[in-house]
């Protein structure tokens, strides 16, 4: 399993490609953040880092598709697939190897995002003013997100040997699962909206991010990430 950890580690960085990706995540992060008027979080006039958690989860919609979407496609075009069937590997194994591999390059892409709390606690006028429960609760939150969605976009790349098929998929069914939840529950009637919600991550994001770490929430996000994998095995395994 980390052997084919490190393989793809290792491959992901061995060309621009991998750079580039995080490159633009940060990018586009800090274009919103502190350059456009509608997101800007020096327009608050206090110390908060709500939009950049409010945002976050959008942009790796497109990140974390973008580290996923070659993952098996590329392996099925290559003909690579079958030699690691010939490895004394296991399917699960395999699934792993490179879902670790994908979430730890996730997590290097927001690593330089902690330089955002660095640059307005020191803005801030007795340094002191932010919220550092609530701001660990997010980046809790995000943590859990980014395994969820990297499980879903590694799922969805299984399901074809096309990488752009695979990115499209990944990034819908991430965002139906991130806000399609939370616009129905508006549709749906009394007594319904809170339940329907309640099925949709935004829900569960949200509820980590006030600083509380319920078990309902991380139940929810490792459900859905054991969940995923564990299609991913069994649509790899019938293919071995």
């Amino acid at each position: 399993m980390w052997a084919i950890c490190k393989k793809e580690f290792r491959q992901f960085f061995s060309n621009l490609t991998g750079y580039i990706t995080i490159i633009l995540f940060l990018l586009l992060n800090g274009l919103f953040l502190f350059v456009f008027s509608s997101f800007n979080i020096l327009d608050y006039g206090y110390a908060t880092l709500e939009n950049f958690f409010n945002l976050s989860p959008y942009i790796l919609l497109l990140l974390i598709p973008a580290v996923t979407m070659r993952l098996f496609p590329d392996e099925w075009r290559a003909g690579t697939m079958e030699i690691l069937f010939t490895r004394p590997l296991t399917t699960r194994q395999i699934v792993l190897g490179k879902y670790i591999a994908s979430l730890l390059v996730v997590l290097i892409a927001l690593l330089p995002t902690l330089t955002y709390l660095i640059t307005i606690n020191a803005m801030s006028a007795d340094g002191t003013s932010l919220d550092l429960g609530g701001i660990i609760g997010s980046y809790i939150g995000l943590l859990f997100l980014c395994a969820a969605f990297t499980a879903i976009g590694i799922c969805c790349s299984s399901f074809t040997g096309n990488p752009v098929v695979a990115f499209l998929l990944s990034a819908f069914f991430c965002f139906v699962l991130y806000s399609g939840f939370t616009a129905l529950s508006k549709l749906a009637g009394t007594g319904f909206d809170y339940v329907v919600e309640m099925l949709g991550m935004e829900f569960h994001y949200r509820s980590l991010s006030k600083g509380v770490i319920d078990s309902r929430d991380v139940i929810y996000f490792l459900s859905i990430t054991l969940f995923t994998l564990f299609i991913t095995t069994q649509r790899i395994g019938r293919k071995k």
